[in-house]
């Protein structure tokens, strides 16, 4: 299967005044937000990609144009509804310091299978329907481009974390133990077995080793086993 490149959109306006943002209208990358997303793209210059995706929310539309900007070989930016914001219902638009007041903020942070925004949708919910994006595009990918395939999602944090939780193998419950900054770039390659992560919340580094290998210097057949001791690494 393919490999996807996890990115977060830059920070935000509501990120730097600390409101929950969700789906609200015109929220926007600020000036800092926007040389996180450029930063972001020269990481990526460097590989081939055979896709991008982007959540429909404004911020990760600009990220997206932002990581392909200055590319020729740029593909076009795809929108799925399914790795878009959470709904947070009634709490998008509310400062984080109001809500860590109401009850359910707590259940959010220990028990977050359990948590259902009011007026909105539980996060076991934003859990499936994201994996199920992200596994999705990943195979049409793989199909069309070949398994060594790879392409970008262009998200949000707490949508991230749930797909990384998942590709670890954790419970629901787990996924506030992953971190997950405006910008930061994670990866995923989806094996036959099993997917396994390669990268979490990572801000520099050029990622140019996720290419496959050239037919001059062919790399041994991949295999879904995990290589006991840790293998020898990209390039090898």
């Amino acid at each position: 299967m393919a490999t996807v490149i996890l990115a977060r959109h830059g920070r935000t306006t509501a990120n730097a005044s600390g409101t929950l943002a969700g789906r609200l209208p015109g929220v926007r990358l600020d000036d800092v937000g926007v040389e996180q997303a450029a930063r972001a793209g020269e990481r990526i210059a460097g590989v081939r990609l055979s896709g991008l995706v982007s959540s429909p929310m404004e911020r990760c539309r600009q990220t997206a144009k932002a990581l392909l900007a200055g590319r020729e070989d740029a593909p076009r930016i795809a929108t799925d509804k399914g790795i878009a914001e959470c709904d947070y219902g009634e709490w998008q638009g509310r400062p984080l310091k109001e809500l860590a007041k109401e009850p359910l903020w707590r259940v959010v942070q220990a028990n977050p299978s359990a948590a259902a925004f009011p007026g909105g949708e539980s996060l076991a919910t934003m859990q499936s329907r994201a994996v199920a994006a992200i596994r999705r595009r990943d195979a049409v990918l793989d199909a069309e481009a070949g398994p060594d395939a790879v392409w970008v999602a262009v998200s949000h944090g707490d949508i991230i974390k749930s797909v990384l939780a998942d590709a670890l193998g954790m419970h629901l419950d787990l996924f506030q133990r992953i971190h997950v900054d405006p910008a930061s770039l994670s990866v995923i390659h989806y094996g036959a077995d099993r997917p396994t992560v390669l990268a979490t919340n990572t801000h520099s580094g050029d990622l140019s080793w996720l290419n496959p290998p050239t037919r001059k210097r062919r790399r041994r057949k991949r295999s879904s086993d995990a290589a006991v001791g840790g293998g020898a690494g990209p390039g090898l």
